[in-house]
Order: structure tokens, then C-alpha cells, then sequence
């Protein structure tokens, strides 16, 4: 089993993830997740997300992997419940506590990177509990996860794109102390990107945050250890991420099964990903311990690209025009491409903008505004327009 998994804050993004290549999703509830600032889902989206899933044959597994205290324990067992009955194919937990009830229940658990898991010996205590799937720490380097291959008969989920937390997963105090907002129950404030003064403040600030993580060049190398889930972080990230990071990682896994991906399309897909994150990348743990190149000492810039042009609505066939919900300024003369689930890039020149009361328009410039964009072909819904910023050709 090779597993694509995405996050999503949202319906809206479980659905563009799952069209766009993932082969499972994992979200939050309103309560017991780490993610509380992220849109999260009420019972009735979680249940309408699982049908639209296993109407795919894919999976949706729920995170209830807060640090839990007495209080947290009062409505859970009622909660847990009501993932069983609408089957929600796992639950992602840290705390003993959790792990068992959803035992009790018949839940399958999938043990969350909260836990820190780096070693085989952990990994067999957990086994030993019914456990039968493992997040493992970001922290796991390559020795460590063939060991634990060797070791232990068990399915493994890595991270291999998304954030990074300064602290070992998930342990660090720094938010609780400085803003009240823990961490480890939902509410972390990130004080890792924070910029800090330095006490004679005539130096240069400094922040403690570490690159994000990029597994591109090493995904086949962890195909054959034998990782089963590859695990993409970003619930709060943008539908434009999600749809890009998992369109990619799916062309990259295919590719590596099937034996037919070259270097070039590799360098391809790494150029897009690099392109649609604002902080810069890394493997971090992988091949040796992070150092000064892994994470930023100094102030740095996060600057949000403005590539997402547009949403694919529907298709006027009889005029033969797109129908497209604006996301970014675009303008008559632009360049852009056309990325949707199960096609290729299109690259497609604006030579016409009609509006909703058909007249001509030189400019897109207001957020959500429906515009009709002539185009010979149907697109999928979900379609999204963005900026060409590379020539595919010239890359491969």
C-alpha cells in the first residue's frame, strides 16, 4: 500500500483534495483537535465528507489528539460514538485513553505524531495496545524508520511537506507561556515565527523557526524502506496549496510505481511546489540532524504568491465559455494555465473577460466576481486558473 494523505481545514478543501490525487483526508472536529484555529468540521460535514470519500473508495480519518484533561473526557465517548456510526475509517490519537475507547467501540486508531514515535521498542509497547498504524515523529531519520521496518510488522505514515514544528512534535510550552494559548490542545500561536529583538536591540532579529519540509527528491527512496502513508500538513493552508502540493505528489508516486518518471519531471514538479509555498524547503531529519541551513536565525520575508487566479464553476456549452469565480487580478493579454483534477496542464491566452451581464472587460479585479472566459472544451469543476509561471517544456 503507497497512501497519498491530505489535511483539510474544510469540506470545500476535503473535496478539492481527493479530486486532485489524495487517496485519504485527515480533519478535525470542533473539539479535541490541533488545529482550533482552522475552520474544522461539525459532525454533519464530517458525515457528509466520509460519503463523498467512500463514494470515491478513499478514506477520512479524524484527529482527537489533544493533550486531554478531566474536563475534555466528559463528552468524548458520546463523540467517538457518532464517528463509529457515520464510519469514519480511523481516528488519529496520542492519549491512552482515547486509544481504548476507540478500541471498545471497533475503531481503528492510528497513533498521531504527538506521540514522538522514533524508535521500535515504542512502537512494540503500542502494538502491544492493539495499535496498528504510526505517525512518526518529524524528527525520524532514515536509520530510523528502516529499523523500525525491520522491526516491527506495522504501517508507518511520515510526513513529507508542510510546517515543521521547532519543538519534537508537537511538545513545545513556548505558546502556553507567552500568549495562554496551549499548544498541545489546539491553540498553538506560533511564537516560533515570532521576530525577537535582541536585548541591545542594534542587532539583527532574530526568530526560532525551522524551514518547512519537502520529501520530493527522497520519495522514492522512501517507497522502497516501505513507508505506506505519505502525509502532507496544512489543514489551514489554502485550497490552491492543497490542490497543487497533492496534484503533484500524485504525479511523483504514479510515477515512481509505474517506473516511468524521469529527472526532469521530478525537477518539474519540485520547481511548482517550491513555487506555491511562502517559506522555503527542506528535508529537515531525513539524511542527517538539521543545522543553520534548515531553519531561519534571522528575519526573513513570507511572501503569499497571488498565482490563483480563478475557480471553475461550470461550462456554458452552448456559447462555449468557462464560467469562473475570480480569486486574483487578471487582466486581457494575461498567460495562465488551466490545472484540474485528472488533466493536464493547459496554457491559455485571455484574449476575451465578459462579466454577468455580458459586457466586455479589460480587468478582474473584484474578489469572487463571476467572469466568462471563451475556451473550445469543457473543464472539470474544481478546475483552478493560474498565473504560467513556467514553461513545462523547457523544464523537462
Amino acid at each position: 500500500m503507497t497512501e497519498l494523505l491530505a489535511p483539510a481545514g474544510d469540506l470545500e478543501r476535503l473535496k478539492i483534495a481527493l479530486l486532485y490525487g489524495a487517496d485519504a483526508i485527515y480533519i478535525g472536529g470542533y473539539d479535541y483537535s490541533l488545529r482550533a484555529n482552522a475552520k474544522n468540521f461539525s459532525i454533519d460535514e464530517i458525515e457528509a465528507g466520509v460519503k463523498f470519500a467512500h463514494s470515491l473508495n478513499k478514506k477520512v480519518y479524524v484527529t482527537v489528539n489533544i493533550v486531554f484533561r478531566d474536563e475534555n473526557l466528559i463528552n468524548v465517548s458520546d463523540y467517538l460514538e457518532k464517528l463509529k456510526e457515520i464510519e469514519v475509517d480511523a481516528v488519529i490519537a496520542s492519549d491512552i485513553v482515547i486509544v481504548k475507547m476507540c478500541q471498545k467501540l471497533g475503531i481503528d486508531v492510528i497513533l498521531s505524531t504527538q506521540a514522538s514515535i522514533l524508535n521500535y521498542e515504542a512502537i512494540n509497547f503500542w502494538k502491544s495496545l492493539g495499535v496498528k498504524r504510526f505517525v512518526l515523529g518529524r524528527e525520524a531519520t532514515r536509520d530510523d524508520i528502516i529499523r523500525i521496518k525491520k522491526e516491527c510488522d506495522v504501517e508507518l505514515e511520515c510526513f513529507i511537506h508542510g510546517a515543521m514544528c521547532t519543538s519534537i512534535s508537537g511538545k513545545c510550552i513556548l505558546s502556553n507561556y507567552m500568549t495562554g494559548r496551549d499548544s498541545n490542545r489546539g491553540g498553538c500561536a506560533q511564537i516560533c515565527r515570532w521576530v525577537f529583538e535582541r536585548v541591545d536591540k542594534e542587532s539583527v532579529p532574530f526568530t526560532l523557526m525551522s524551514k518547512d519540509l519537502n520529501m520530493v527528491m527522497y520519495l522514492e527512496d522512501m517507497i522502497n524502506i516501505g513507508v505506506n502513508s505519505f502525509k502532507v500538513e496544512g489543514r489551514m493552508r489554502s485550497m490552491y496549496y492543497i490542490a497543487t502540493v497533492i496534484k503533484c505528489y500524485r504525479k511523483i508516486i504514479d510515477g515512481i510505481i509505474n517506473k516511468t518518471l524521469t529527472k526532469k519531471e521530478l525537477n518539474y514538479y519540485k520547481n511548482v511546489l517550491d513555487r506555491v509555498a511562502n517559506r522555503d524547503t527542506v528535508p529537515q531529519f531525513y539524511h542527517k540532524f538539521p543545522g543553520v541551513d534548515e531553519s531561519y536565525f534571522q528575519d526573513r520575508m513570507e511572501v503569499s504568491n497571488q498565482d490563483f487566479l480563478g475557480m471553475v464553476l461550470d461550462y456554458d456549452k452552448v456559447n462555449k465559455m468557462l464560467i469562473v469565480e475570480q480569486r486574483n487580478y487578471f487582466k486581457v493579454g494575461d498567460v495562465v494555465e488551466f490545472m484540474g483534477p485528472n488533466i493536464d496542464e493547459i496554457t491559455y491566452t485571455i484574449k476575451d473577460i465578459i462579466d454577468e451581464d455580458n459586457k466586455e472587460l479589460e480587468i478582474a479585479r473584484h474578489p469572487k466576481m463571476i467572469v466568462k472566459l471563451p475556451f473550445c472544451e469543457e473543464l472539470p469543476k474544481f478546475t483552478m486558473m493560474r498565473l504560467k509561471i513556467f514553461d513545462k517544456d523547457e523544464l523537462l
